[in-house]
Order: C-alpha cells, then structure tokens, then sequence
C-alpha cells in the first residue's frame, strides 16, 4: 500500500509517498538521490548500506520505509558539513583506509554511531563494534587507525 511519510534525512525534512514495504537503501539512492549509501549484499551482512536512524546504526538494505516515520536519518552525504568533511571523513582520508571506497560509507556511519555512544573507545571496543562491517580490500587496521585518530581529534565529543 502507498503511504505519505514525514520523516527527516541529513537534517532535512521529508515528506514522499511510497510503498510501505519499499526498501529505505532505495528511497535514498532513487527516490532522494542519496547515493553515497551503497547496495553491497543486500542481506545485511556487509554494512556497505549502513546508516543512522535515530543515530543508531542499521542496514538500510533491510529497513522498510513504514519504519521511518517521524524519524531522523543520517546518511554519508549528510555528515559533511558546510563543504568541509567530518572529523571521522578526514581520518579515513588521512589513514587510507578507503581503498576501493566502496565499504567507507557504511563503515563511516557505524563508526559515527559508536562515537556517539562511546566518545572515547578502547581498540577492542571499536574491533567489536566494526566487526560486522565488511572489507573485501582488508583495510581493517588503517579503519579501525582512523576511528582512533578522529575519536582523539575529536576530543571526546561527536560534532
């Protein structure tokens, strides 16, 4: 059935009819343009479809759009700020730990989520909390160098 939804993406609010079983991974990509959120798996396993909704990290890929009512999204083109990148962006850039890019929006977001949670995480705690997010490139250690050095630059707090 088609529905009106209210929701916000990237601070912006939204008003679109769809589909209540549509995918939000492609209301982003097709519907809003949004296409720094990508289709890896499509099962939920790789992460690469990663965003925030009400800042807690999902996989788009399986999040319907009846679940985004009155919610706040955030995607990879909303955590850029008045054209200067994000500490977390600017970390991965600095650490390499974007070879192909194709995993680097879903691992960004996870990332922003656990900083929010977790200012300042232990090596471990970031391993775990990144585990599920998927590499083919193994860039692992430069990812998980980057999540440290913006959480350090950081200083604690989630800008």
């Amino acid at each position: 059935m088609v529905k009106m939804y209210d929701f916000f993406v990237n601070d912006k609010p939204i008003k679109l009819k769809v589909e209540e079983e549509r995918i939000l991974l492609w209301v982003l990509r097709t519907e809003l343009k949004l296409t720094g959120t990508k289709y890896g798996c499509g099962e939920g396993f790789c992460g690469a479809c990663t965003v925030l909704v009400n800042n807690e990290p999902v996989r788009s890929c399986h999040f319907l759009m009846n679940e985004t009512d009155g919610k706040k999204i955030l995607t990879i083109d909303g955590l850029r700020k008045n054209g200067k990148l994000h500490p977390l962006q600017q970390a991965f850039v600095k650490h390499d730990a974007l070879q192909c890019g194709y995993c680097t929006s879903g691992m960004i977001l996870n990332a922003y989520g656990l900083l929010l949670k977790n200012p300042q995480p232990t090596r471990t705690e970031i391993i775990q909390e990144m585990e599920d997010n998927l590499c083919r490139c193994g860039s692992y250690n430069r990812i998980v160098d980057a999540i440290q050095t913006a959480s350090r630059e950081m200083k604690g707090g989630v800008k």
